[in-house]
């Protein structure tokens, strides 16, 4: 019997990774988000597929946490969205969550025993204002939103916390294209770029299933070619990283987060440590923001070999770095023409997707035999797949630093040093 829209009390226990945490119901384990470790709440069951467990939103606190605070969000709330999972805790509450959950992580998957702290980045203030990318939906009437969590249904609410200040200015008062999606940017010069990406023809399973299989759909179809129309600003974002200038499409890939480019370039020159003359790998390598700091270690005697799947980020990185003749940014994806990346190097630098490197990736690395690896993930559990994959080549983690990237959610950035 499904216990769906069900209500029942619960003592929450330790943290999960996706933004909530477990408890336990006549014998069945409930992943209860809203809530904090050690509270007793009352759980509305939102899911029940069967089995083992369900999940459900704390929908009213009846013994709360000493790190709770008023939720920043009021979007995000039980029945909201899904961008905000622990705005209702304090920011060292929410970095201890995800410290445990990366530490979990790595003793479950990786077998490692390692204590772990999450970094503040900079510029993050009370955790709200840091966020300087942002892709929103459009609903059928219009009206710029957001996707409520686990669900197509766009919530014509701006009001999240996350954006810098101005970024979502005056959208609410604009008609869109219905199903179109607004890719907005506030670049290193502080201007806003809207770029509205057309809708694209979804297949019969994406609009039918609301399931894992109609996701892959969905967002298949969002990653096709489609068109771009400029609303506001250039549609060309300007950064600075380590001195360097980018000018990047607004509608691609950039670092949320303020000062995260800076921060996590400056890491990887510090870890890489690539020799004088030596060979360094950029994978998955975007505009080459980490290909121009190897290319700084490895000198004009060097080689850095930078692949990325993006033509767009390709060309783009290609001309910031044209005063860089060691520097070679090639288009492919990484697990299909790694096998053929010249050069035995002495430092691969990998910033995967949030699924990770995976096995057929790794095991290229590990053939090619690199003393150091710098790998930055997004997602706890496949960073932590990915380091036991290193181990079956002879990597042990020798660094691990973890930074509270996005604040007010449960994601975080882990980069790791892996030594031989």
């Amino acid at each position: 019997m499904s216990w769906l829209g069900d209500v029942f009390e619960v003592r929450l226990g330790k943290p999960g990774h996706g933004g909530f945490c477990v408890g336990r119901h006549e014998g069945r384990v409930v992943f209860v988000r809203h809530g904090l470790p050690g509270e007793l709440v009352a759980a509305t069951v939102t899911e029940d597929r069967g089995g083992s467990f369900c999940r459900a939103d704390a929908t009213d606190i009846v013994e709360a946490s000493a790190d709770r605070i008023p939720a920043l969000c009021p979007v995000s709330g039980p029945g909201g969205a899904g961008c905000c999972d622990f705005s209702h805790a304090t920011l060292p509450a929410q970095r201890a969550i995800k410290a445990s959950v990366l530490a979990e992580q790595l003793q479950r998957v990786a077998r490692i025993e390692r204590t772990v702290q999450v970094e503040e980045l900079p510029e993050t203030g009370k955790g709200s204002g840091w966020r300087t990318r942002v892709r929103l939906a459009v609903d059928s009437d219009g009206r710029a939103g957001v996707h409520r969590y686990r669900s197509t249904d766009v919530i014509a609410d701006l009001r999240c916390p996350q954006p810098v200040p101005g970024a979502l200015a005056d959208l609410t008062d604009a008609q869109w294209e219905p199903g179109a999606e607004l890719q907005i940017a506030v670049d290193g010069s502080g201007a806003r770029h809207v770029v509205a990406l057309a809708p694209v023809p979804v297949s019969r399973t994406g609009r039918a299933s609301s399931g894992r299989r109609g996701a892959m759909a969905r967002r298949a179809a969002a990653n096709r070619p489609r068109r771009n129309d400029v609303a506001i600003g250039s549609g060309r974002a300007r950064e600075i990283v380590a001195g360097r200038t980018w000018e990047v499409d607004a509608t691609g890939f950039w670092q949320a987060h303020r000062t995260a480019a800076q921060t996590y370039s400056d890491v990887v020159a510090q870890w890489a440590a690539a020799p004088e003359g030596a060979t360094g790998w950029d994978l998955y390598s975007g505009v080459g923001v980490f290909a121009a700091r190897l290319a700084e270690q490895v000198g004009p005697a060097g080689a850095v070999r930078a692949l990325e799947s993006s033509r767009t980020a390709v060309d783009d990185g290609s001309t910031a770095l044209v005063d860089l003749p060691q520097v070679q940014l090639s288009v492919g994806r990484v697990e299909r023409a790694l096998p053929e990346l010249a050069g035995e190097p002495a430092v691969v630098v990998i910033d995967p997707p949030r699924a990770g490197a995976g096995r057929p990736v790794v095991s290229a690395i590990g053939e090619r035999g690199p003393q150091r690896v710098v790998h930055i993930g997004c997602d706890p559990a496949s960073f932590a797949r990915d380091v036991a994959l290193y181990a079956e080549h002879g990597y042990e983690l020798a660094e691990l630093r973890a930074f509270d990237a996005f604040p007010l959610t449960h994601h975080v950035e882990c980069i790791g040093l892996l030594t031989r």
